[in-house]
C-alpha cells in the first residue's frame, strides 16, 4: 500500500469514526477477558491488594530531552513525523536509553545471564509497597545510605514486611528533579545522593520475601559508590530495582499496592516505566 493511502486510511479512521467511550472500552476490556486473546498468557493472579483501594498515586516523573541522567548526557530523544495541521494526526519517534526517566532494572542489567525486562513475571510488577523513609537523614547528609537498621525501624513500627513487596527508598529527592541538584555532582564530577546500603539489600535477600527495591533518585546506589556493590548484590539475585521513582510522599508507609508498567521489549536490561500505586 503506498505511503499516501496509508495516511488517508488513518485519518479516516481517526477523524471519520466516532470515539469510544470510557464505558465502550470497559465492555471491550471485560469482553476480552471473558473470551480470552489469542496468544496470551495465563497467569496466576497478583499477589492481594493490602486493602480496597481508594486512592491512587502517579509514581512517575514526565520524561523530557532534558532529564538528568546518571552520566550526565542526554538519553531521550523524540522527532515529530506527522502533525495534526498537515497530515490529521500526530506522531513521534522515540529514541531513549534503557535507563532514563523513572525506570525499571533488570537483573540482566548487572549479571551476564540474568533475567531480562521482558522476563519478569506480570505477578511480581504489581506487589504490595513498603516505603522507608530516610528524608532527615538526607537531609542532613546528601551521601548517606538506607541501612538495616532503618529497615528494623520500619518493620519494629510497621510489623513484617509484605510477601513479595517493594521497598521504596524515600529520600525527598525526588522535589530536585528539575535542579542540578538532582545530581548533585561536584566540581570533581563526583555526585552526592542517597541510595541503599549492600547490607541492607543482603538483609532483604536472606530474611525477607521482596520482589524490587526502588529509590527517588538517580542510582540503586549512592552516588559516591565506586563499585555498584548494591546492583551486583541485588539484581543477580533475580531482582528487580527501580529508579527515580517520584511522589513517595504521597503513598502510606505501608498499604500500597505498587504496579510497575515495565516495557517488554526482547532481551531489554530494563527501560522507561509508567508507575503508579493503589491504596
Amino acid at each position: 500500500m503506498c505511503h499516501a493511502c496509508v495516511m488517508e486510511s488513518v485519518k479516516a479512521r481517526m477523524l471519520g469514526e466516532p470515539r469510544l467511550g470510557r464505558r465502550d472500552l470497559f465492555k471491550g476490556a471485560l469482553g476480552l477477558a471473558a473470551a480470552g486473546t489469542v496468544g496470551a498468557a495465563t497467569l496466576r493472579p497478583a499477589p492481594a491488594m493490602a486493602q480496597v483501594p481508594g486512592e491512587m498515586a502517579d509514581m512517575t516523573h514526565t520524561l523530557h530531552p532534558d532529564f538528568p541522567t546518571f552520566f550526565g548526557d542526554q538519553q531521550f530523544w523524540e522527532e515529530q513525523l506527522f502533525n495534526f495541521a498537515e497530515h490529521g494526526f500526530n506522531l513521534k519517534e522515540l529514541r531513549v536509553n534503557e535507563h532514563t526517566g523513572t525506570h525499571v532494572d533488570s537483573p540482566m542489567h548487572f549479571s551476564a545471564d540474568g533475567m531480562s525486562v521482558d522476563e519478569i513475571p506480570v505477578d511480581k510488577l504489581i506487589v504490595p509497597l513498603a516505603v522507608v523513609d530516610i528524608r532527615a537523614k538526607a537531609a542532613e547528609d546528601a551521601d548517606t545510605q538506607l541501612t538495616p537498621d532503618d529497615l528494623r525501624a520500619w518493620i519494629s513500627a510497621n510489623g513484617p514486611l509484605p510477601a513479595g513487596a517493594c521497598v521504596a527508598m524515600n529520600s525527598g529527592w525526588a522535589s530536585k528533579i528539575d535542579s542540578p541538584s538532582f545530581r548533585n555532582a561536584d566540581d570533581g564530577g563526583a555526585m552526592h545522593f542517597p541510595g541503599f546500603h549492600v547490607e541492607a539489600v543482603q538483609m532483604l535477600m536472606e530474611e525477607a520475601d521482596v520482589s524490587g527495591i526502588a529509590v527517588d533518585t538517580l542510582s540503586l546506589d549512592f552516588g559516591l559508590s565506586p563499585d555498584f556493590a548494591t546492583h551486583y548484590a541485588w539484581l543477580p539475585s533475580g531482582r528487580w530495582g527501580v529508579e527515580c521513582i517520584a511522589n513517595l510522599d504521597a503513598v502510606p508507609a505501608l498499604g500500597a499496592t505498587l504496579i510497575v508498567g515495565a516495557p517488554k521489549h526482547r532481551r531489554g536490561t530494563g527501560g522507561p516505566a509508567r508507575v503508579f500505586t493503589l491504596f
